[in-house]
């Protein structure tokens, strides 16, 4: 079971029509869910310490969505980076180890909590480039479905 758990609702038909596209693409190697929770409005004039509120407040809410036996992986700026092999030997390699229900967390605009950190198993940086959160929502479940591709020896992953 993979779950994604986001900050934010997708504002945009078309990335959420992608976004659908990979999540049905997963279906038929791994059951797969997505689930939102509200995110905060923010100021491009927000002090620090209101940034900081809309970081926790947001961090809250994503972790009453992570149930204790999930392995969750963080994507964060500042996470382990990896190709797409290794990215699916790692979605493998969790399940060998029994590791069923893996999370995937996806914070805010103005990215993740402290608590958010010290929940997550693993940090994952899907680039060092800077996306949206909505954006990364594509992202990962482009990979995912990608890395399913490859541990089934498919092609697609050129």
């Amino acid at each position: 079971m993979i779950r994604i758990v986001a900050c934010g609702k997708i504002k945009d038909a078309w990335l959420q029509k992608g976004i659908d596209e990979y999540v049905k693409r997963i279906q038929p190697y791994e059951k797969i869910e997505v689930v939102e929770v509200a995110d905060e409005k923010t100021s491009q004039n927000n002090s620090e310490a209101e940034d900081l509120q809309v970081l926790v407040k947001e961090g809250e809410r994503l972790l009453k969505k992570i149930k204790p036996d999930e392995y969750v992986i963080l994507l964060d700026l500042w996470g382990k980076q990896m190709d797409s092999v290794s990215f699916a030997k790692t979605i493998d390699s969790l399940h060998t180890q029994g590791k069923s229900k893996i999370t995937f967390v996806i914070g805010g605009s103005l990215g993740v909590s402290e608590g958010l950190i010290a929940r997550s198993n693993m940090r994952l940086c899907l680039s060092k480039n800077t996306f949206t959160h909505q954006m990364c929502r594509l992202l990962v479940v482009e990979q995912i479905y990608r890395a399913f591709r490859i541990l089934n020896n498919e092609p697609y992953h050129k």
